[in-house]
């Protein structure tokens, strides 16, 4: 957990948001007898359940763009606190509620969840002044807690356990840096799912708590100074009204240094660009905090800038790195005086980049250390005097290792197909660790030796299943204009498929966001249903690059839902499943898939579930950090870009009088990314204009946000609902698991 490298995270974050887990999926139990058993996925014959609507007024409220006419009837729900907008929540929860209680198999579903979720979890350790850290979760505990050792194989010692901070959990840990020497413990704290964190310290020592406190904290590191004295950070100005604070447009990200011991009013500005307001800046250091390191992010496109500066000497003036802008670049570390950056300057798949750190840096041109590759390079990280590449492979990870020169040494072995985590650790250090995941594996944790090339296992997980009981396939699924698209399909191995095994098609299709392979209980659970996996790499990720990314933005948007379209297809066509037994999934930007598609193509599916979705494409840019968003969406006061979004919105394109499929949305009332309005808005105009009798739900959490730091008990609840509402949907009579 070395902070100092995960400026790239960062970004996507602020760029709209990582997405959510994988999900589940849906195979049939064809091996079953006839009678006098029943078969649980067999389809009843009486209607779907059907719900009073409960619809929400319609207004006549309509606004120009570009001379286009644009009906937006539910502008009302914007305001999300008004009585009226809170009086349709309550009706909508009601509704919901209702409709749960009768779900196939929900119970049991559940009371499996917890089952499969009970295992202990660890994060890879990582060392600052000879403590070890790392995160733990034993298993059904709402938040991980953080333990620390003087040896990675020793026992912890629990540091901070935030759910003591509350009593339903809601209060998460999002990040921590313990300072050189070893003294103190920054963290971050976000309650209620918000993007807001604060920052606390802890004394290590003593174990108490300092007084200091730093508030409206977001997307942000935790960078000390080298004597241990302060940290740097970065935040938005507090909103000037409370009514603000979750829907809000936040601008002016700012770098600031606390000292401690001292008020937050008395925090120095590092680095604030108020003639640009919608920059970002996230801080960084080398190994000897020797020097501060900036990546500032413009909201209009994906490129970067790296500045640096002698953390230490007070004159010491930011220099900003040649090339600022013209493409992107993520500080890696910096070796014998040289920072490496990994970058898409003139190398769409990412190559790594040196640079010697003088007085004239500004004159001084990038080096190429390791050239770009056939395959997309995802991440780098330097550890015991080597160099480790993280490469995708057709969504697979692969890791080379090279020496500090750029010299490639070998292909470092991994335990099958699937994603590994970047290598972490320090340049100094003899031991790496990374961890290993797969659709039907969680996380296992692997040390790294540099010197002789061993991985050993650190942690692993505890099961109460055998994970070779199920099987993952890879295919290439041609897309409408004869893009190769890569699927993968997971079931259990005694599920033979027929045609009419029930599916569950998962994706995401954005930001550069790679979806490879990665354990979900959810999906586990789906899957012991006897149901497919199927989850999707569409353009707009970055499993091939950053042109693949391109190919999936702005006016090229509608080649994602060409793509998962097409996916959708490739099953009903090589006979896993049917329309009518075919889900589809995807939370955040996939939710924008999910709507987008459901729109298109309404006959394909038998159910959708949209999670915190981007569902008003026309005025996302209006709340939170959604302008930031406008690189890979485009921007509406461009005509051409508000054409391409028009077209593809999910609240402008429903068709009144369409037999949509079972539809359950979902949101959450903290949401303070994807402003829930966007959910509100698009259920209100579904629920509407349903031509048939399938149920259209939303799904809205209490005291949750986007995702993040939610509770286990809360997602494993949502995970519930969503199962049986999709067993509800496919007609299943009961769910058992094997």
């Amino acid at each position: 957990m070395n902070y100092r490298k995960n400026f790239a995270s960062l970004a996507l974050l602020a760029a709209l948001s990582v997405p959510l887990a994988a999900t589940f999926s849906t195979p049939a139990r064809a091996d079953r007898p006839a009678a006098p058993k029943v078969n649980p996925l067999e389809i009843i014959s009486c209607p779907p359940m059907v719900v009073p609507a409960s619809k929400a007024e319609r207004t006549d409220f309509s606004e120009t763009i570009h001379g286009v006419k644009v009906a937006d009837p539910y502008r009302w729900m914007e305001n999300i606190d008004s009585p009226k907008t809170q009086a349709w929540i309550a009706g909508q929860r009601n509704k919901t509620d209702r409709w749960m209680i009768d779900a196939v198999g929900r119970g049991k579903i559940r009371a499996h969840l917890d089952k499969l979720q009970n295992y202990a979890r660890f994060s890879r350790p990582y060392c600052e002044s000879g403590k070890y850290c790392y995160a733990k979760n034993t298993g059904l505990q709402n938040q991980d807690c953080i333990y620390m050792s003087d040896s990675p194989d020793k026992e912890g010692k629990l540091i901070l356990d935030p759910n003591t901070l509350s009593k339903d959990g809601a209060v998460a840990l999002t990040r921590y840096a313990v300072s050189p020497g070893g003294k103190y413990m920054a963290y971050s704290l976000a309650s209620s799912g918000s993007d807001w964190n604060t920052i606390k310290v802890i004394d290590l020592e003593s174990g108490q708590a300092l007084q200091d406190t730093v508030s409206w904290v977001k997307f942000s590191t935790i960078v000390w100074d080298k004597e241990g004295s302060g940290f740097y950070y970065s935040r938005y100005p507090a909103p000037e009204k409370s009514s603000e604070t979750l829907g809000g447009v936040n601008a002016g990200h700012t770098l600031c240094f606390h000292k401690l011991n001292t008020t937050q009013k008395q925090d120095q500005i590092i680095l604030a660009n108020p003639d640009n307001p919608d920059l970002s800046v996230y801080g960084g250091c080398d190994d000897d905090h020797e020097w501060l390191i900036i990546e500032a992010a413009h909201s209009k496109d994906d490129n970067t800038a790296i500045l640096v500066k002698k953390m230490n000497d007070p004159h010491a003036q930011f220099i900003t790195l040649p090339e600022a802008f013209k493409g992107q670049f993520s500080f890696v570390d910096i070796i014998d005086g040289k920072l490496l950056a990994m970058s898409d300057f003139q190398a769409p798949n990412r190559r790594l980049l040196s640079i010697k750190l003088t007085e004239n840096i500004i004159d001084a041109p990038w080096e190429e250390v390791v050239p770009e590759a056939k395959d997309a390079l995802s991440g780098v990280s330097c550890v015991g005097g080597k160099i480790y590449a993280d490469y995708l492979h057709d969504a697979c990870s692969k890791v080379l290792e090279y020496d500090a020169n750029g010299k490639l040494l070998k292909e470092v072995g991994l335990p099958g197909l699937g994603s590994v985590s970047s290598f972490s650790g320090k340049q100094k250090d003899k031991t790496a660790y990374y961890s290993y995941t797969s659709f039907n594996t969680p996380a296992v944790i692997y040390a790294y030796d540099t010197e002789s090339g061993e991985s050993k296992i650190w942690h692993k997980p505890d099961l109460s299943f055998n994970p070779d009981d199920f099987k993952t396939e890879q295919v290439f699924v041609d897309s409408s204009d004869g893009a190769k698209v890569p699927l993968f399909i997971s079931f259990r191995k005694d599920v033979k498929p027929n045609g009419d095994v029930p599916t569950l098609l998962y994706g995401y299709g954005g930001f550069a966001i790679n979806m490879t392979p990665g354990f979900s209980t959810r999906t586990m659970t789906w899957m012991q249903m006897g149901g497919i996996y199927a989850e999707a790499c569409l353009r707009g990720g970055a499993e091939y690059g950053e042109k693949w990314h391109q190919a999936g933005t702005k006016t090229q948007k509608q080649h994602t839902f060409d793509d998962f379209i097409s996916c959708a297809q490739y099953l009903i066509d090589h006979n896993y499943t049917k329309p009518s037994r075919l889900a589809i999934n995807g939370g955040s930007n996939g939710g924008l898939l999910v709507g987008a598609c459901l729109n298109q193509r309404p006959d394909l599916f038998g159910a959708a579930v949209p999670q915190v979705g981007v569902m008003d494409m026309l005025r996302f840019s209006k709340f939170t950090i959604g302008r930031y968003w406008t690189a890979d969406y485009g921007d509406v006061d461009k005509k051409d870009e508000f054409e391409a979004l028009y077209k593809i919105s999910p609240y402008h394109n429903i068709k009144e009088g369409a037999k949509y499929p079972p539809t359950l949305i979902t949101t959450a009332d903290h949401d303070d990314r994807v402003y829930p309005a966007h959910s509100f808005k698009y259920a209100a105009a579904l629920q509407h204009a349903q031509g048939g009798d399938a149920p259209i739900l939303i799904r809205i959490e209490s005291k949750a946000g986007h995702g993040a730091g939610k509770p286990i008990r809360k997602r494993l609840d949502e995970n519930a609902d969503i199962l049986s509402f999709i067993a509800t949907a496919f007609g299943m009579k009961e769910v058992s698991f094997k």
